[in-house]
């Protein structure tokens, strides 16, 4: 044979021609079967067999690139279809969905990290069978997931429940036995260093993945990584906007709202400078407010009235004006959506606007219309009452010379109060009430609240140390501490103890009226008697100690005065009964022979005491003031009886 190299059989070429035509292996195998078929030689056999071989060896290359190629093909596919969806949740439905197709996967689900409370909780997934998945936690330390985030690397096993390696839990092998699950590939999703979350994938058959199994899962799972990431930038983004957004608007609001406020303020005050009465400012501030308006002056007196306001009861009115002026701004009412503002002027008060508005008020324009109202309402109040301002200047000063010792012309304060419509010249008492448990809210409601009481009364005011001092006309001190307390201590809801002394006429007993009410304060504080009243007349022998007016005959006077009396006219012995009734442990039948009369006798004077001292005088507390009384009496008549007998005198009189 000529030389050379072996020349391909036809066999072998009809190989090549397969392959090149993409036949499928049956085709490379009917090849063979031919060959055999016709007996052909052995090596002419053996060269087809190897060429048969070869040929199976670059179809399987051939069929391992297409498959890739179809692999990458659809993760830019995903890319491409992640890249338009910008909610979070939809986005990870749609990575899960991809999941499951493109590695046929029977349920694929992400995992996220809570940052807030640590470890990891499934958000959504997709071929599930059983609710348990969606919203189960897991922790840092058992699962597959834990793998992934410690490594930052894939875990995958082909029957999760008898894989020893892998860190289980009850929950979570319970959810994985549940959805029937075997094999499972877990990939990390994040950047860098950084993971954020877990993209699984699992059969509910035993599988071995393959390399390119999990090189395209991790190639997934870094493509879906940078979608969630961009996601979260676009939904902080649109939040950020949409927080520019409100603020914009918001601020926009504001605005509006005080320009209007301005421009109402402003024709209010024109109103004001233009000599305006309460009523036409009320009329053009209604107009905006828009509601039932009520303006009192500082004594509660009704200067306007606007609209149909509901029944309010007039003690919640006093009090949410005196919380109003202690405030120093509006505030609100329990009722009716209601509002209360002050009207004053630096530390005076002038009164207050009551206010039901038809809408609820807004901070940045009901309320603040309000306030300017209010302090309008205070400037026409002013340039109308300036002569009543001046007065109350006056009528601080004037009780501050009554308070004194020192008054360099005690003539002219008769006058000068008849011309504040004080007549001091007239029985007046004097009240000093400590309100006890006090607040800094409780002191101004103090304060208003006398400030009203003083003008009501026509009486005089004065808020120091923390007690309030008032001179009211009256000829009883206990009616008047009782009346104070009355309206003093449920406004402020804790007790005041009180003081009281008078009745006093003109100018030079009030700073003794004065002393004396004090005194009884102290004395009801020595005693632990807080929240109490007292007078000099109401304490007893204590009040001679405490009265610098009253003495021992005016307490035996109190105590015993109509006895004594019945004596002088009727010519009876029923002092001396007394006496002997005390002498004898309260005894009728033990006193009747000291007096020399029979024990009836002794009763029926008992009874007629009764009727001139009123029942209860042989109760333990009157019983020893009566007989206080009796010993003051008998040792003055004593000591009368001694300077008649030096003097030569005339006898003693029956009272006596």
């Amino acid at each position: 044979m000529p030389g050379g190299p072996p020349q391909p059989s036809t066999d072998a070429l009809s190989v090549l021609e397969l392959l090149a035509e993409g036949a499928p292996a049956a085709r490379f195998e009917e090849l063979l079967r031919a060959a055999r078929r016709r007996k052909a030689s052995p090596d002419t056999l053996a060269e087809l067999e190897e060429a048969v071989r070869l040929a199976f060896r670059v179809h399987s290359l051939f069929s391992h690139a297409q498959q890739r190629e179809a692999g990458l093909a659809a993760l830019v596919d995903t890319a491409h279809d992640l890249t338009l969806v910008r909610n979070l949740d939809t986005l990870l439905h749609e990575i899960a969905r991809r999941a499951r197709r493109l590695l046929n996967f029977d349920m694929a689900y992400v995992g996220l990290r809570d940052e807030e409370d640590g470890g990891s909780y499934i958000r959504v997934t997709e071929g599930q069978t059983t609710s348990l998945s969606v919203g189960l936690r897991t922790s840092d330390d058992s699962g597959i997931g834990s793998l992934v985030q410690s490594t930052l690397a894939p875990a995958w096993t082909s029957d999760y429940l008898s894989d020893e390696r892998l860190p289980h839990s009850f929950d979570i092998d319970s959810v994985v036995q549940a959805e029937g699950l075997h094999a499972i590939v877990a990939v990390p999703l994040g950047y860098g260093t950084t993971v954020f979350g877990t993209l699984y994938g699992a059969n509910r058959t035993v599988r071995h993945f393959s390399p390119d199994e999990i090189s395209l899962m991790r190639s997934l799972g870094n493509l879906a990584a940078v979608a969630i990431e961009r996601a979260r930038l676009l939904e902080e983004t649109r939040a950020e906007v949409t927080e520019a957004e409100l603020d914009s608007s918001r601020a926009r609001s504001s605005l509006d709202a005080q320009r209007r406020v301005e421009e109402t303020y402003i024709h209010l005050i024109d109103l004001v400078l233009n000599g305006c009465d309460p009523q036409t400012l009320a009329e053009a501030a209604v107009k905006d407010l828009s509601g039932a308006l009520l303006v009192r002056d500082c004594v509660g007196r009704t200067v306007v009235e606007i609209g149909t306001l509901p029944d309010l009861a007039e003690d919640d009115v006093r009090g949410w004006t005196y919380d109003a002026h202690a405030a120093g701004c509006p505030v609100p009412i329990p009722t009716d959506g209601g509002w209360v503002a002050p009207v004053t002027a630096g530390c005076e008060n002038l009164g207050a606007i009551v206010l039901i508005p038809d809408e609820p008020l807004t901070d940045g324009f009901g309320v603040r219309l309000l306030q300017l109202t209010a302090r309008s309402m205070a400037l026409v109040q002013l340039m109308q009452r300036t002569t009543i301002v001046a007065h109350d200047q006056i009528r601080d000063e004037l009780f501050d010379e009554l308070l004194s010792d020192i008054r360099p012309l005690p003539r002219q304060l008769t006058p000068r109060a008849r011309r504040l419509g004080i007549a001091i010249d007239e029985p007046h008492v004097l009240v000093v009430a400590r309100p006890e448990g006090g607040s800094p809210h409780s002191e101004g409601r103090t304060a208003a609240w006398a400030s009203s009481y003083a003008h009501r009364t026509a009486g005089l005011m004065k808020v120091y140390d923390g007690c309030v001092r008032l001179l009211v006309p009256g000829e009883d001190p206990l009616a008047a501490a009782n009346a104070v307390s009355r309206e003093l201590s449920p406004l402020l809801g804790h007790p005041v103890t009180i003081g009281a002394a008078g009745p006093v006429v003109g100018p030079e007993r009030v700073a003794q009226a004065h002393r004396e009410a004090l005194s009884c304060l102290e004395a009801l504080t020595e005693l632990g008697n807080l929240g109490g009243v007292a007078t000099p007349q109401r304490m007893g022998f204590l009040g001679v100690l405490l009265s610098e007016t009253r003495g021992v005959d005016d307490y035996i006077e109190t105590v015993i005065g109509p006895v004594l009396d019945y004596d002088v006219q009727r010519f009876t012995e029923l002092t001396r009964t007394l006496e002997a009734y005390f002498a004898s442990s309260a005894s009728p039948t033990h006193a009747a022979p000291a007096l020399h009369v029979h024990p009836n006798t002794v009763s029926r004077r008992l009874e007629r005491i009764t009727e001139l001292l009123g029942t209860g005088w042989q109760e333990p507390e009157r019983a020893l003031e009566i007989q206080l009384a009796l010993r003051l009496h008998r040792a003055r008549r004593t000591l009368n009886h001694r300077q008649t007998d030096r003097a030569g005198g005339q006898a003693e009189s029956p009272r006596e």
